[in-house]
């Protein structure tokens, strides 16, 4: 399995768009925040790793 890392660049309603970091990309990925842990905020770094979101500093 691959890791991914992203930042959340905007939240609306109950999805929020991701911004891939770890390559150079301008396309966000839409995906529910339920699928996300809590606690999720413009900004906040996660790692995508075995079908999970993290939060990583």
């Amino acid at each position: 399995m691959e890791t991914y890392y992203y930042v959340v660049d905007s939240i609306d309603g109950d999805y929020a768009h991701l911004l891939r970091i770890d390559v150079e990309s301008e396309d966000t990925k839409l995906v529910a925040r339920a699928l996300l842990p809590e606690g999720i905020d413009v900004g906040t770094k996660l790692k995508y790793e075995m079908f999970q979101y993290e939060i990583v500093a």
